[in-house]
């Protein structure tokens, strides 16, 4: 039994150094599945008597109104037999207190560090460990007693903060109620039990502890209760008596108080049929009892919580990346894997197997052909345009057959516009390689794990890009310069046959501006610019392709790859700098992961053992 309630109070230890305790978390966290017992009761209900009769301690804060003003875990262990009694604190670990008065003052220094000296409440527990001897191993939460009435100094919300706050404890199906009522009050105006009954209305969790039995009036007794009969719950009540306020000032110790209790059940007619399950040693062992059997019970559920969440975290982890190499090789390594899954995300992109590359076909399918369609030859082969660079071609001797000079001339002027949608669609498919890369660049999850890194990788990738559009832009612009600086000659072969074939040619003789001749000229020119962009239409893409593209493919790091060998090991830990949120994150994570795997490991083995 020790064991298996070690476990858990070690389990929720490190889920409240991890902050893995979730109180205001929507999910179930390993916290929540752990069961505890939660104390409940009005102020002066006697509380604070039974936990320190429980743990045999004096260590709790006392006064008027409200002093319990945050919820105290406390997790008992017991020791060896002879071994030194200490307590610690959560928020002051490896500080051991051995003067218990000690720890009652750091109670309220703590509560007033969180809430102030004005008497009010916080919903962040206090943390304290207590290993003795001569405790049982158990977990109780010491929650703030219930009110009725706000006091001065206190907001008018407060008598509901309380009782929001303690329901967030008990309505948790793990939590066992421990429901403090006084004796010398009528238990139908019992605070406890009105919001014990609330949460659970069958009392199948609920352990009903009566206090203050020796204050009560002459010729009444409590027997109706204890046995029962006046409030049923599913586990039987018991009683306690504890130390009267003059028995504190007096410091009459915890073991004579035990003495004098076991001596009043044993004594008293009323209840001595009733002392071998009175007291609050019995208590503390049927809390134990029960905690066992409720962890016992939950196991399953547990074990199912801790694999599925241990899942969870280590993907989650996966996705953060490891953590950074410390030597120079390794470092240079994390960076040169980090790129090249960079590297293969791009080419996903491009070949088709993520998306984008398509908008790379879109642009040789439509938007070239679409601007080489728009283009507008008009002004180039206008009447007036014509006539002049026929004329001026032919100088001070006019053509004898046809104007060579001037269709050169004419051709020129007309293909260099094409130049524009070649260029165009070389910034064109710049942007989509650039777009391209800013994806690639987020589908690497790494990238995003190293901010110094991620800005090297884009810029290196950017001037790649920008030196391949360069080449790209001279290749696609030669393709249409070697247009004009070299006319194909067949195509113009065939027209002095088609103007022996169209009539007569003493016109083109004897008049060579007249305007039907220049419309011809107009004609065959139009029809052989439009032959040259049909031509390009085909080989711009290839030039585009093989420039930008393929080179992409296969070399958009390699100057960067060559620049990283160069760089010292400063260097190299600068690039490896990741945002220290990130850091945090993954430090965090692997903590929480170590628990949970512990947690999995001697869970699993309690489990084979039952």
């Amino acid at each position: 039994m020790e064991n298996l309630i070690s476990l858990v109070n070690k389990i929720q230890r490190a889920c409240t150094a991890l902050g893995d305790h979730g109180e205001a978390s929507a999910l179930p966290t390993l916290w929540d599945s752990l069961p505890a017992i939660a104390v409940v009761g009005g102020q002066s209900s006697g509380k604070s008597s039974v936990l320190e009769s429980i743990v045999g301690k004096d260590f709790l804060p006392r006064g008027s109104g409200i002093v319990t003003r945050r919820p105290l875990v406390l997790q008992l262990h017991k020791s060896d037999e002879g071994s030194r009694e200490y307590a610690e604190f959560l928020h002051l670990q490896r500080k051991r207190f051995t003067d218990f008065s000690a720890v009652r003052k750091e109670i309220q220094d703590e509560t007033d560090r969180e809430t102030g000296q004005m008497k009010q409440i916080s919903s962040v527990p206090i943390h304290l460990s207590i290993y003795s001897p001569n405790v049982v191993n158990l977990t109780l939460v010491d929650l703030p007693g219930l009110t009725k009435v706000a006091v001065e100094g206190q907001p008018d919300t407060i008598v509901q903060d309380i009782e929001n706050m303690v329901r967030s404890y008990i309505e948790k199906p793990n939590c066992i109620i421990l429901a403090i009522s006084p004796a010398n009050q009528d238990l139908a105006t019992s605070d406890a039990i009105k919001i014990s009954r609330e949460v659970d209305p069958a009392g199948e969790r609920t352990i009903g502890v009566l206090t203050k039995i020796d204050l009560m009036d002459k010729g009444t007794d409590a027997v109706d209760i204890l046995e029962g009969k006046s409030y049923r719950l599913k586990f039987p009540w018991i009683g306690v008596v504890n130390r009267s306020q003059a028995d504190i000032n007096k410091n009459v110790d915890m073991i004579a108080a035990r003495r004098r209790e076991r001596e009043y059940f044993a004594s008293t007619p009323e209840y001595k049929h009733l002392a071998q399950r009175m007291g609050s040693e019995y208590l503390a062992k049927v809390l134990s009892k029960h905690l066992e059997t409720v962890i016992k019970s939950r196991i399953p559920g547990i074990q199912s919580l801790i694999n599925k969440t241990v899942a969870e975290l280590e993907t989650e982890l996966s996705r953060l990346g490891k953590p950074i190499a410390a030597d120079a090789g390794g470092k240079l390594y994390t960076i040169m894997e980090i790129c090249r899954l960079f590297d293969q995300n791009y080419r996903e992109h491009l070949d088709g197997v993520r998306s984008g590359g398509d908008k790379v076909y879109n642009v040789f399918d439509n938007q070239l052909p679409a601007a080489l369609q728009r283009l507008q030859f008009d002004k180039q082969l206008s009447m007036e345009n014509i006539r002049k660079l026929i004329t001026e071609a032919d100088g001070y001797q006019p053509h004898l057959i046809a104007p060579e000079q001037g269709y050169r001339r004419l051709i020129e002027s007309t293909l260099v516009t094409i130049r524009g949608p070649a260029e165009a669609s070389v910034d064109a498919i710049h942007s989509i390689l650039k777009d391209l890369v800013h994806k690639a660049m987020n589908e690497t999850p790494e990238l995003k794990q190293y901010p110094a890194l991620r800005t090297e990788v884009g810029n290196a990738a950017m001037e790649s890009l920008e030196r391949m559009r360069e080449q790209s832009k001279r290749a696609t612009l030669q393709l249409v310069d070697m247009e004009c600086c070299y006319l194909t000659v067949d195509f113009f072969r065939k027209l002095p046959q088609e103007a022996d074939k169209g009539g007569n040619p003493s016109q083109s003789i004897f008049d060579r501006y007249n305007e039907a001749y220049l419309r011809r000229i107009g004609t065959t020119v139009l029809s052989y610019v439009n032959a040259v962009c049909a031509g390009l239409r085909h080989s711009i893409p290839k030039s585009i392709v093989y420039c930008q593209v393929r080179e992409a493919k296969r070399s958009l790091l390699d100057f960067y790859y060559t620049e990283l060998g160069k760089l010292e090991q400063n260097r190299l830990s600068a690039l490896l700098n990741e945002d220290p949120a990130i850091m945090e994150r993954r430090s965090a994570l692997a903590k929480r992961l170590e628990l949970y795997r512990s947690a999995q490991a001697e869970i699993d083995t309690v489990a084979w053992a039952k």
